[in-house]
């Protein structure tokens, strides 16, 4: 008899939730809900869990409409990253959740890294304090809010807060909590020397589980909204970008996986905890017991295109992306003397710069809207090697897969092989957090004997883009501009975005 997993991803502008088939590691149905990102103030980024809950409720029901829910055999969570959600004395939200684009908590950062040399913190922490995370979230609260940290009986990360309306119970699992800068990556545990740092209370960081372990069964409350059968076995889950990549079967070293989605992401697999002394990059734990991840991140990837898509009134064109790139593609690398900065939220890595800001360099008469769609797309790649260069020795062998909104446009997955000058490989497959997810669903409740069983079923990538020598050859001197342009520019930018702020 057919029997299924749920995985359900907690995104920053929608829930996924998807049904895959057992046996074949299949997704048989999917469903999407979108809810804004709030933003009560410049600099600010909040949502309602209220809004994950109800998209949840009305995707579980669409995407298992025509399933036996009798044989839903468990449920797996996945979510983004490093976001904030206080519960109160009635284990319920106190406050909207600051998820991990808010950048208010840059004085919070300065701060911390004001007090130590880095190499000291790097014995500690995954990476670098960012705008965002947990802890120098949790220390805005304690300065702006301090009711709020008073009040407060458990801070978890936005799938938690999820699986504790699924389950009633609370708690974290490691790879989430690995990205909150609070935990120790090397013993799974919370860090006295971080909480410390952050002059944070440890009062209320919820028990760390494991990935695969099952948090709790799935309440007759919760099911009858849900409209499933009371007692499926929820598993703790994972964080997006680990379950991504084990949709791609990426938990040991030796495949970087690109993604380009709202953000853009490079996903490195360890086999201990390599962290960097200068913390130019993070190390996090993997959703698979005793593996590790180098992650590097940048803040507008997809969203660069998303913005000039909308500047140039586009965004009611169904074909909108499909048009840009074929602008692109007729546009010569380099765009003609025109160079991009994505920096236009800030950057992550490697600048960890909230005011950092979006540059055109180069605009001349002769530009036109090609030009600019493929500067967009070149500088937001160029911004993805400097991350993939950070987390992998150049001179090692090492594949890549990309996947993403990038994968989809030829242009840009030329351009991708180009820059980085290494074949790649595209992503196979789709949802793949929902289907990571779902893979440890399936493992932490017995249905596969362990992570290797699970990702034996997988589609595998196929290599399909070579990179162009010429090209290749013509970006390295490229990408030297693009490198010392932040450098160059970083006062202006910062001016500029104080007179924002104004």
């Amino acid at each position: 008899m057919t029997a299924y997993l749920l995985g359900i991803d907690i995104g920053t502008s929608s829930v996924k939730t998807a049904v895959i088939d057992v046996e074949s590691a299949v997704i048989v149905h999917s469903a999407t809900q979108e809810y804004p990102v709030l933003q009560p103030q410049p600099g600010y980024a909040e949502q309602n869990p209220d809004d994950w809950w109800n998209a949840i409720v009305q995707t579980v029901r669409t995407a298992t409409e025509s399933v036996n829910k009798n044989v839903i055999l468990g449920i797996g969570l996945s979510g983004q990253m490093h976001g904030t959600v206080c519960l109160g004395q009635n284990r319920e939200p106190i406050r909207p959740a600051i998820i991990w684009a808010d950048t208010r908590s840059k004085p919070q950062c300065d701060a911390l890294m004001s007090r130590g040399n880095l190499s000291e913190m790097a014995l500690h922490a995954a990476g670098r304090p960012a705008a965002g995370f947990m802890g120098p979230t949790l220390m805005w609260l304690a300065q702006h809010e301090p009711e709020t940290l008073k009040q407060a009986q458990a801070v978890i990360l936005p799938k938690d807060e999820v699986r504790r309306r699924l389950t009633g119970e609370i708690a974290t699992e490691v790879s989430d909590a690995a990205s909150s800068w609070l935990l120790d990556v090397r013993t799974s545990q919370w860090s006295d020397w971080l909480l410390g740092a952050c002059g944070l209370e440890s009062r209320y960081m919820p028990t760390v589980l494991q990935s695969t372990d099952i948090a709790g069964k799935l309440t007759p409350d919760a099911a009858g909204l849900l409209g499933l059968p009371a007692g499926i076995p929820v598993i703790a889950g994972c964080a997006d970008q680990p379950a991504q990549a084990l949709a791609y079967g990426l938990y040991a070293p030796g495949t970087a996986l690109v993604t380009v989605g709202t953000g853009g992401q490079v996903f490195l697999p360890l086999e201990y905890p390599q962290t960097d002394p200068q913390m130019r990059f993070y190390v996090f734990n993997h959703a698979v017991p005793d593996r590790w991840y180098a992650a590097a991140a940048i803040l507008s990837a997809g969203l660069s295109l998303r913005w000039l898509r909308d500047l140039l009134g586009l965004k009611e064109r169904a074909d909108a992306y499909e048009h840009l790139s074929n602008l692109a593609s007729s546009t010569p690398p380099g765009a003609e003397g025109l160079i991009f900065l994505p920096y236009l939220a800030g950057e992550r890595t490697p600048h960890f710069d909230p005011q950092a800001s979006g540059v055109f360099l180069g605009l001349r008469l002769h530009h036109h809207a090609g030009h600019i769609a493929r500067a967009v797309m070149e500088g937001v790649t160029f911004a993805l090697n400097e991350c993939l260069s950070l987390v992998a020795n150049p001179n090692e062998q090492f594949r890549v897969i990309v996947s993403g909104g990038a994968a989809a446009s030829p242009v840009w997955r030329q351009i991708q092989a180009d820059i980085y000058n290494r074949p790649l490989s595209l992503s196979a497959g789709a949802n793949h957090a929902c289907m990571g997810a779902a893979l440890l669903a399936g493992v932490g409740c017995g249905v596969y004997s362990s992570i290797d069983d699970a990702c034996s079923r997988l589609p595998q990538a196929v290599e399909q883009v070579l990179p162009n020598i010429e090209n290749a050859a013509f970006y390295v001197h490229q990408r030297a501009l693009y490198q010392g342009l932040y450098d160059t520019l970083k006062a202006d930018m910062h001016h500029l975005s104080s007179l924002g702020k104004s």
